[in-house]
């Protein structure tokens, strides 16, 4: 088909180079933006008053609505005995009272690895020191537990320049092995340093070597101490003395 056959058929499709759009009008545009900047505004509003209203009232609302704390963690409101906690206090009062009105005692805080030496009721030396690592160790049929013994304790005897006689453990963990009762390599003059007080089943108090480790949970289950603290603690505690680990 020519050029001039394809314009003069009456079904070939109408061409037009450009279409000309319909432009909206100024104000409509104006009126577009200001209605876009409104929602925004009013959007930026609500998030506030959500944030710094609505959710720190919370509580107060609750509250004012007579639902407590524990109604809303769905827990039944605790109704406290006052006489009854008086008379409990009263009788742990007692229990204290006779641990501590007869001379003067050791209590050692294991969790905190701190020791508190009283006289006369009146706190007269506080300190850091060792408590057991709380570890067991297990070589054949044999099982040993390295944890201070909780309770309340009796000094039962006091040695200066003390020896310690190494038990099993004391070689099974070092790798070595053990010798037999009495054999020299059993006795150490060294490592329980200048004083010791037993306070029984083995355990002591006692100084160290180790001054390094003061304040960490490190001991076979007794209580380290540095020079001067176990100094004190030995020179104040005489046989029969209360210590109270915990």
């Amino acid at each position: 088909m020519t050029d001039k056959e394809f314009l003069s058929d009456p079904v070939a499709p109408e061409i037009t180079l450009f279409e000309e759009k319909p432009r909206r009008s100024v104000w409509k545009r104006i009126l577009g933006w200001i209605l876009a900047f409104f929602g925004i505004a009013v959007f930026v509003f609500l998030c506030l008053y959500v944030l710094f209203i609505i959710i720190p009232k919370g509580p107060d609302i609750a509250l004012s609505r007579g639902i407590g704390t524990d109604s809303l963690m769905n827990q039944a409101p605790v109704k406290i005995d006052s006489v009854k906690v008086w008379k409990e206090i009263a009788a742990l009062e007692k229990k204290i009272d006779k641990l501590t009105n007869q001379g003067p005692y050791l209590i050692v805080n294991t969790t905190e690895n701190k020791f508190y030496l009283y006289a006369e009721n009146k706190l007269i030396r506080t300190g850091p020191c060792s408590t057991g690592k709380n570890t067991q160790l297990i070589a054949g049929k044999k099982e040993f537990r390295f944890k201070t013994p909780r309770g309340v304790h009796k000094v039962i005897r006091k040695k200066e320049h003390p020896v310690w006689a190494k038990p099993d453990w004391a070689f099974i963990e070092e790798g070595l092995p053990i010798p037999p009762p009495g054999d020299e390599s059993r006795f150490d003059q060294y490592t329980l340093g200048d004083y010791k007080l037993e306070i029984g089943d083995g355990y002591m108090v006692h100084g160290t070597l180790y001054k390094r480790m003061i304040g960490m949970p490190v001991t076979h289950g007794c209580v380290r101490m540095l020079d001067d603290d176990i100094e004190a603690v030995f020179k104040t505690l005489p046989i029969g003395a209360k210590v109270i680990i915990y």
